[in-house]
């Protein structure tokens, strides 16, 4: 099974591309003066798809919720509404490994831990913990499930881990952050082993530093995703990857032309409107200098690329409490 998973996940590397058929679909997307504006210049897809379909266990799905969709702003960004939570605001690097599963579910499991906190806890829940120690995620770098760590969090917990080079943490990233995705990064990298123990230097356990999960479940469809993120904070999605999305600059983006290279894991963290146009506010892990400023935006309401099938997502468990 896992040599199948490994030959599904696998992404050509831009050394192996044609960097003029790139070109041609910049050209051919902004010809068309679609709702986004393609580069020239794609970004090296290598090692950066790793998000899985299949989970083992799948995540109960919420229906129930205390906004009527009517009532919604036709805007809502989580940057604004909790301008405190540092983690919301706060674009990680992945670098050379199929690890965007593991950051997107991180990411919103220190979102949630803030905004349910009242913005007092701004703990960075660790990505290397669910890479290198949830055997039932997945594989490390060659890709997992965001639902199974999600279950992880709530059995086991996860200990804190900032950006690579962080000394404030149990468990910070292992690779630095590339330059840019296409310059001036490092190789593809293998999954390290788990260890069970913090950095050196860092005074507590990985199990005195957890943090832990009181729930977990899943939202699906345009109402849904929006009236979660508005009740309690950032989801995870599963986003299909065409050719022309190495060439996404900014805008909102729709698929417009080139094959399917894979799936992608990402943090949707509002929505908003431009020219009459919908779209979904989603926050990647390929560094701040990807897109716009390491953010991109995609159609709303027509589940483009399948990124409103499924939602993982969860609860925090604060000072013992399970909240509602």
């Amino acid at each position: 099974m896992k040599s199948l998973l490994v030959l599904v996940l696998v992404s050509l590397s831009l050394c192996d591309m044609d960097l003029e058929k790139y070109k041609k679909i910049a050209y051919q997307v902004n010809k068309l003066r679609t709702t986004w504006k393609a580069k020239e210049v794609p970004t090296d897809m290598e090692g950066l798809l790793g998000a899985l379909k299949g989970s083992p266990k799948t995540l109960p799905r919420k229906t129930k919720f205390r906004t009527n969709v009517n009532d919604l702003p036709e805007s809502f960004d989580l940057r604004e509404a909790y301008p405190n939570c540092e983690t919301i605001k706060e674009i990680r690097d992945q670098s050379k490994c199929g690890s965007c599963w593991a950051f997107s579910s991180a990411e919103v499991m220190s979102d949630r831990l803030c905004i349910h906190s009242n913005q007092t806890i701004q703990t960075r829940v660790s990505p290397l913990e669910l890479i290198t120690c949830c055997y039932d995620c997945g594989f490390g770098c060659q890709g997992g499930w965001q639902e199974m760590t999600f279950y992880y969090w709530m059995e086991h917990g996860i200990p804190s881990g900032g950006l690579y080079g962080d000394k404030n943490s149990c468990k910070p990233y292992f690779l630095p952050p590339c330059e840019d995705h296409m310059h001036n990064c490092t190789d593809y990298q293998d999954t390290p082993p788990c260890e069970d123990k913090c950095q050196d230097g860092y005074e507590k356990t990985p199990e005195e530093d957890a943090t832990f999960g009181a729930d977990g479940y899943s939202v699906s469809g345009e109402d849904d995703i929006m009236r979660e993120i508005y009740e309690n904070g950032s989801v995870t999605a599963t986003f299909e990857v065409y050719d022309d999305f190495a060439d996404y600059e900014s805008g909102i983006y729709q698929h417009v032309t080139g094959g399917m290279l894979g799936l992608h894991a990402i943090k949707i963290i509002g929505w908003g409107v431009e020219n009459d146009v919908k779209y979904w506010l989603v926050a990647n892990s390929w560094g701040d200098k990807w897109g716009e400023k390491g953010y991109f935006r995609v159609l709303k309401g027509k589940d483009e690329c399948g990124i409103e099938d499924d939602a993982p997502t969860g609860m925090p468990l604060i000072q013992g409490k399970f909240l509602e």
